[in-house]
């Protein structure tokens, strides 16, 4: 299988994160997968942002969840891009998706979007949480689902196959061959994250992880290179 390099957040590292300039970057750049975050707006709308409130990423405060699209629409997320729905990245880019849900509620709307449009075969959805995966899994048959993990043993194999996940996305400042193993005997995929300098890149290829999430497009031309 060839290695994946996947964009975070876009190419998060040289553009405003989750906006429509860094996606349309990424995919210029010939990253192979382009990673989202998905959370909804207090009208239920599917934005692109990775906080659940505004004030890192934007010149606004407070959380999402309270501001309605419009509201949303208002504030500059980067070099005076606006945040995003899901619809547009589908719209602006022709890459593969790797969209990020933080709850049950975003998997709800999300398996509408990806039922409408026909969605199985492009997206790829990934959470923290169990029981979001097993929520979107359950809504929208054949979708590809993985289970994220910053910290972790050797059970995140389990919880990923009870979730029915097909992929692990784990840091891979805590990733060990036991768990490497564990995951290869259940079948499992195995994404690294986050990989932005050659001594990562060494060592995701070394344990021969499927691929890595990047905030740099560097990563895609010296990857293929590094044994």
């Amino acid at each position: 299988m060839n290695f994946l390099t996947i964009g975070h957040r876009g190419v998060m590292g040289v553009e405003p994160e989750n906006t429509l300039r860094s996606f349309v970057a990424a995919q210029q750049a010939g990253l192979d997968v382009i990673e989202l975050d998905l959370h909804l707006s207090k009208d239920g709308a599917l934005v692109v942002m990775h906080d659940t409130d505004v004030d890192r990423t934007t010149d606004g405060t407070g959380p999402i969840a309270d501001k309605t699209l419009a509201e949303l629409r208002a504030l500059d997320a980067g070099r005076g891009e606006r945040v995003p729905v899901f619809e547009e990245v589908l719209d602006a880019v022709r890459s593969p998706l790797q969209a990020e849900i933080k709850d049950v509620a975003a998997a709800r709307a999300l398996a509408e979007v990806m039922t409408s449009r026909d969605l199985v075969s492009r997206v790829e959805v990934s959470s923290f949480h169990d029981e979001a995966v097993a929520e979107i899994a359950r809504l929208v048959p054949g979708v590809r689902t993985a289970l994220i993990a910053s910290r972790y043993g050797t059970d995140i194999v389990d919880r990923a196959v009870e979730a029915g996940a097909a992929t692990v996305c784990l840091n891979i400042r805590r990733l060990t061959l036991e768990v490497v193993e564990r995951a290869r005997k259940a079948d499992l995929r195995i994404i690294g994250w986050v990989v932005n300098t050659q001594d990562h890149l060494r060592l995701v290829r070394a344990l021969e992880l499927d691929g890595a999430t990047t905030d740099y497009p560097e990563i895609k031309r010296t990857g293929r290179f590094t044994a």
